[in-house]
Order: structure tokens, then C-alpha cells, then sequence
């Protein structure tokens, strides 16, 4: 007859083989539970009991080590009150207050949509809203919640170089000029040539021609000169070194307006980058998302994309304050207003957050009724 130890030696040896042939099959199927999402609530209860009955006979540590199960995961489940439920959803307001609310949110989404906006960029739009008081949010809360995307790594290494270009203290330091070359439908090209100022971003001249002249870059340079004070320090032009600027012309009409010229990367180190940031932004921010048929409808989309550039679109760099705002001095405050208007902004967010719970929460919060006293 068998005895009692014998049976227990046999169950032993038969729970062993298992646990080897289950460990064996985790091990060639790699299935780990901290590479694999368990949104079910009742999936991770299951799990927290049976480590809950493991831990009778076996350590925590190895318990969670035989799962593949991380100890930051486990204690993560294990915290979560059970009136919230284990299951996946998007975080309570009390648990996030200071997250942007419902309304901010569909501000959010209707500006980004909104035509009327399409040429400005994420960032300009961000701090535009803010100047309108409708979202005040950072742009990196911005880029977040509708441009979320994987980004493959880049295996090209650059040489290191300076990501600050040339900045001057004051308004009429330095200049930039440069033309851009843009084809049109009809395969005919219009030649856009501008003047910018360094120190606020400002377009002070701009004009759209059928051919390279140099007599386009005297144009642009005269009418520049207009914003000059008379008694004031000429300021230096910063050029390439392309025939549109270097010639007999442009050097008469320098003298003439007592400017200086320096060449981009080749008198100064410094390239003419900062207008050239200003063409990307004019091509891909608006003329790309127009019909680019005549080069009457360059010059009215140009035309409104300068005026919205120095006076209502914000740039990062001047803390929400415009071109024009930079040029003129007149809106010296505005970032300390901004600032402490954000500062209201998440404190009423904060209490708005607060005040709200969600459905769970709100059951839990109610009262129950207690038995009724008879009378």
C-alpha cells in the first residue's frame, strides 16, 4: 500500500515537470508582462491574487521574478484604490488637476483646424492664443496633444556648430537682405527680394519681380532706409554674395545711403541665416497652401503674410510680442502679462480640475443613505 510520503514524492515530481514545462514555454515564447499591455481590470486582478496565494510558500521578489512581471508594475496595480478599478482609462481630474481641462482642449483642437490660422506655426499659434486668451499652454502641451509621432533614430552624425546665429541689442544694427526664387503654375518664375532687421525680425521692405535685377535690391534697400532716424548710426547689411547684390548699382546705392555691406560666410563667419528662416516660413507656412498661378496673387499673398508676420503673429524668441511690438518698443510689459495671466490660467484650472471627479469617484463621494428610523 502506498503511504503518504510516497504520494506526496509523486505529486512533487509531477508539479516540478510542470513548472519546468510551463517555465520551458514562457521561456521560448518570450512573453514577459512588462513588454505586454493588460487593459481589462478583472486580467490584473487575477494576476495580483494569484501573486497575493504565491506569496504563502514564495518570496515576492521571486514570485514577480517566475511572472516577468516588474515590481514598479506590481505596486503600481496594487496601490490603485479599488473604487477606480484596475482597468485602463484616462486619468481621474483629482489625480491630474493641473492636466489641461475639456474646454481647453476643443480650443485647442478648433485653432489648429481653423483655416484662418493655417499659416502660422505650431509655436506662433500657441502663444497667439494665449495673447487672445483663449489657451494658455505651452507649445511643447501643444505639439503633444496633436502631434504625437514616432521618430526613427538618425544615424548620420554633424559636426558640431553654433545653433545661435548673429543678434544684435537694438533695432537698425543689422539688416538682411536676400531674394527667393519662386515657380509658378504657368512654369514662370517671380524673384522676391526683402530686407529684414536682425534685432526684431522685422520686414522692413519686400518686393516680387519677373526677373533677377539688381535694381530690385536698391529698391528694397531705399525703401528700408525710410524707417531710419536721420541723426541715428547707419546700420550694416548682411548679403550673400550673389550678382544680385554685388555690383556697380548696389554699391552706388550703398554709398548713397551711407550702408555698409558685409557677405555672408565670407567677410563675417556668420551665415544670412535669419532670413532665410523667414523664406521657409513664408513658403511652407502659406504661399505652398495657395495657387500660385500669376504673380498678381504672389504679391497679395505675400502682401498679407508680411503684414500678419510684423504685427500679429507672436514670435518665441520676443516672448509673445510681435515684430513690430520689437521695433517700436511699444509693448515692453507684455511678456509679464503673459506670464502672470498663465499663472491665473493653471490656478483655475487647478480648481476646475478639483471640483470635478469622475463617474466612480462621484458615487464614492455620495453618501449612502442609512436605515430608516421608525417613527
Amino acid at each position: 500500500m502506498e503511504s503518504t510520503i510516497d504520494r506526496l514524492e509523486r505529486r512533487t515530481r509531477i508539479l516540478a515537470a510542470t513548472v519546468r514545462l510551463l517555465l520551458a514555454l514562457l521561456r521560448a515564447s518570450g512573453f514577459r508582462l512588462a513588454g505586454k499591455r493588460l487593459p481589462e481590470g478583472t486580467t490584473k486582478a487575477s494576476i495580483l491574487r494569484a501573486v497575493a496565494s504565491a506569496e504563502l510558500a514564495l518570496p515576492l521578489n521571486l514570485v514577480l521574478r517566475i511572472l516577468g512581471l516588474s515590481a514598479s508594475r506590481y505596486h503600481a496595480w496594487h496601490r490603485v484604490p479599488t473604487v477606480c478599478g484596475l482597468d485602463d482609462r484616462s486619468p481621474c481630474p483629482r489625480a491630474m488637476p493641473s492636466r489641461l481641462a475639456a474646454p481647453e482642449i476643443a480650443a485647442i483642437k478648433g485653432m489648429v483646424l481653423a483655416p484662418e490660422y493655417c499659416h502660422m506655426p505650431l509655436r506662433t499659434l500657441a502663444l497667439y492664443a494665449q495673447r487672445v486668451g483663449k489657451v494658455f499652454a505651452s507649445a511643447a502641451t501643444w505639439a503633444r496633444l496633436i502631434r504625437a509621432r514616432l521618430r526613427r533614430p538618425r544615424l548620420r552624425v554633424h559636426p558640431t556648430k553654433s545653433t545661435v546665429g548673429i543678434r544684435t541689442n537694438a533695432p537698425n544694427e543689422l539688416w538682411h537682405i536676400d531674394v527667393s526664387i519662386l515657380k509658378l503654375l504657368d512654369g514662370t518664375k517671380a524673384y522676391i527680394h526683402a530686407v529684414i532687421d536682425n534685432f526684431s525680425r522685422k520686414v522692413l521692405a519686400r518686393t516680387i519681380g519677373v526677373r533677377l535685377d539688381p535694381a530690385a535690391t536698391c529698391k528694397v534697400l531705399v525703401e528700408a532706409s525710410r524707417h531710419l532716424n536721420p541723426t541715428s548710426a547707419r546700420p550694416t547689411v548682411m548679403a550673400d554674395s550673389g550678382v544680385e547684390n554685388v555690383n556697380a548699382v548696389v554699391d552706388a546705392t550703398l554709398v548713397a545711403a551711407c550702408l555698409r555691406r558685409v557677405l555672408a560666410q565670407v567677410e563675417v563667419t556668420e551665415s544670412n541665416s535669419m532670413i532665410e528662416a523667414w523664406w521657409r516660413s513664408l513658403k511652407h507656412q502659406w504661399l505652398y497652401l495657395n495657387s500660385l498661378d500669376t504673380i498678381e496673387r504672389v504679391r497679395t499673398l505675400v502682401a498679407f503674410f508680411v503684414e500678419q508676420h510684423n504685427a500679429h503673429m507672436p514670435h518665441a524668441a520676443f516672448r509673445g510680442q510681435t515684430p513690430d511690438e520689437m521695433y517700436f518698443a511699444t509693448a515692453d510689459n507684455l511678456p509679464a502679462e503673459l506670464a502672470d495671466a498663465r499663472k491665473k490660467a493653471r490656478e483655475s484650472r487647478l480648481a476646475t480640475n478639483r471640483g470635478a471627479s469622475c463617474g466612480r469617484c462621484t458615487m464614492v463621494s455620495e453618501p449612502s443613505p442609512g436605515p430608516e428610523i421608525p417613527t
